[in-house]
């Protein structure tokens, strides 16, 4: 008798074991949100999430695949949205595991250089008439802040016990100024208007980012983002980097697009990894990550 129940106990045992591994293997991959994901940076996450096994949502103002052609962007869900619009924003977050921001414009339409933008972005977009640093940058990703604060407050989250959202924000190495030597002289001494207003919005985004209870920050402060097709930048680059090299406090060494791309999908997979990710973070995560 004792031995029947013994093997009983057994099979249990081993029934459960698959059951669970079943379930394991049919679950399905982490479900990732990213804004801008047809810009130079978002469609390079967008590509790096899918060979990983997430399920992406990328939303811009075209929602249309930049890449028809790429086997690996066929697999991401493009989605035509506004991110300056709060409902679209919160549709957008409701099943999402994680969230990246990667909406943004050099030079938006006060500054006067708008045109630019088809030169020096790298996906040629042009701002529209409403598109202003506060709007584009700010507007947006308080949007999606207010979005992941009110979800972590749905009673059905805080039964299932939810973590902290994590939340990647692209934002820029000057944005970090204030904290290096010489860097606020340079801001108030050298800096032009419009990237003032540049910086006031990336330090908005970075402070109400650091304020919220309900994500976990990944905020990345890239200098200049390039690859070899960015011919537009591509003279500076030395020029930032052996500034940099040479311990010039307020330049940051360059940034490759790969680089970047990468160390947003290690932020998002690795809950240790908060708060400010300078040029040396971002290499060493992209090395985590390979």
């Amino acid at each position: 008798m004792m031995f029947n129940k013994l093997v009983a106990l057994s099979a249990s045992v081993v029934l459960l074991t698959a059951a669970a591994a079943s379930a394991l293997a049919t679950a399905p991959p982490k479900r990732v949100a990213v804004f801008g994901g047809t810009g130079y940076v978002g469609s390079a996450v967008c590509e790096r999430l899918v060979k990983r096994g997430y399920s992406v949502k990328a939303v811009s103002r075209r929602g249309v695949n930049p890449k028809p052609n790429d086997e690996i962007l066929q697999q991401v869900e493009w989605v035509a949205g506004d991110a300056t619009d709060p409902a679209v924003v919160k549709d957008v977050v409701s099943d999402a595991d994680g969230v990246v921001h990667a909406i943004g414009l050099l030079f938006d339409v006060d500054s006067g250089l708008g045109n630019f933008n088809t030169i020096v972005s790298g996906s040629g977009s042009k701002p529209g008439e409403a598109s202003t640093y506060d709007a584009i940058t700010r507007q947006t990703m308080f949007n999606v802040i207010d979005a992941l604060e009110k979800k972590a407050n749905n009673p059905i989250a805080k039964i299932r016990g939810s973590t902290r959202t994590p939340l990647c924000f692209v934002s820029a190495a000057e944005a970090g100024w204030p904290q290096v030597t010489l860097g606020s002289t340079v801001e108030d001494k050298l800096a032009p208007g419009w990237l003032k207003k540049y910086l006031v919005a990336k330090r908005a985004v970075e402070a109400r980012l650091t304020s919220s209870s309900a994500i976990r920050p990944v905020i990345c402060r890239p200098s200049l983002i390039w690859d070899w097709t960015k011919l537009d930048v591509l003279p500076a680059i030395p020029i930032f980097n052996i500034a940099s090299a040479l311990g010039v406090p307020f330049v940051d060494k360059t940034v490759r697009v790969e680089t970047l791309a990468d160390a947003i999908v290690a932020g998002l997979g690795d809950d240790t990894v908060e708060g400010v990710q300078r040029y040396m973070d971002m290499e060493k995560l992209q090395k985590q990550l390979n």
